[in-house]
């Protein structure tokens, strides 16, 4: 895993002090600094396809962690740990898979351990609600309320994420972690500060999101939207009425529903078109009607300090933060 990505990430994960979510709440909790690199640090494993039982990836799995792999991963309580969340990333064209091996926790004595599709920060949420297949409610999975009914719970994105709270000394629980390959990627948090993509949705009612949580360069190479193949034009006002488009949206939160619009494109064209984002998140965003096949390609770059400083002096910070 990159090291700006680590970096990133550590910032991000600084806001589970405020953590919340809709179902199950997570108390506020004392997290060190040195325990919250300690998340980052690790020899990771990359992913091997359809990995045998006897050749599983193990390890000790932390009241705070991050994980981009899969393998077997138990937690066991040393003392009472009541905000507690592990982050797993898969590769862009993949979901994620997490099942029960084994649970030993007191679910009537306050403990939990609820999976959710998608990220939560500061009580902000990947994918949006406007984005998300699923009502936020169906996207939160309590083990002590569905039992061995949702022994497996698997991801519509290429993230995800489970809370925990244990009271007692010795309670513990172990998952087992797995990708699956994802033919039509839906909704992504890249691993990567540069890189390139490209999102088709296939007459498919529904909205897709590409997510960058780092300041970058967006080039848009191909853009193809099924109604205006033949239209020369590219950038129109009043996109979203005509119910198939690409947004380009930048601020400072991971909901794609609170950061602003920096462009829309509704027009079909080939490339390449070229626009920096200094925001800490940057997102490329394709709503579809479900009529058409729609597809965008694109390719993006961490900016450089100078770039950025340029950025700043044109009022950027202002615009990132206004989300």
């Amino acid at each position: 895993m990159e090291r700006t990505f680590r970096e990133h990430l550590f910032l991000l994960v600084l806001c589970l002090s405020v953590l919340k979510g809709d179902a199950r709440y997570i108390e506020n909790n004392e997290i060190l600094k040195d325990d919250i690199y300690s998340v980052f640090n690790l020899d990771l494993k990359r992913e091997m396809p359809e990995i045998p039982e006897e050749l599983l990836y193990r390890r000790s799995l932390r009241c705070l962690d991050m994980i981009a792999v899969e393998g077997q991963f138990t937690f066991t309580a040393e003392r009472p740990q009541l905000n507690c969340a592990s982050f797993f990333m898969a590769e862009p064209n993949e979901v994620l898979s997490i099942e029960y091996d084994s649970v030993d926790i007191d679910c009537r004595g306050g403990d939990f351990i609820t999976v959710f599709d998608g990220w939560v920060m500061k009580g902000e949420k990947f994918p949006s609600s406007q984005d998300h297949p699923l009502p936020l409610f169906e996207r939160y999975v309590d083990y002590c309320e569905s039992g061995s009914v949702r022994k497996i719970v698997r991801s519509n994105q290429n993230v995800a994420m489970l809370f925990f709270r244990i009271h007692n000394e010795g309670s513990s629980f172990t998952v087992t972690v797995r990708k699956h390959v994802n033919a039509f990627p839906c909704n992504v948090i890249s691993q990567a500060p540069e890189g390139s993509y490209t999102m088709v949705i296939p007459q498919q009612h529904k909205n897709c999101s590409f997510s960058i949580v780092y300041p970058v360069e967006i080039e848009i190479s191909e853009f193809s939207l099924g109604h205006y193949n033949n239209i020369a034009k590219r950038l129109l006002p009043g996109c979203a009425e005509t119910g198939d488009f690409v947004q380009l949206l930048g601020g400072n939160t991971i909901d794609s529903s609170k950061l602003v619009p920096v462009t829309d494109l509704c027009i079909s064209f080939t490339g390449p078109t070229q626009m920096k984002i200094g925001c800490e998140t940057t997102v490329v965003r394709m709503v579809s009607s479900g009529r058409f096949v729609n597809r965008v390609s694109f390719s993006y770059r961490l900016l450089n300090s100078q770039e950025l400083q340029n950025l700043k002096l044109n009022s950027i910070d202002d615009f990132c933060s206004s989300n």
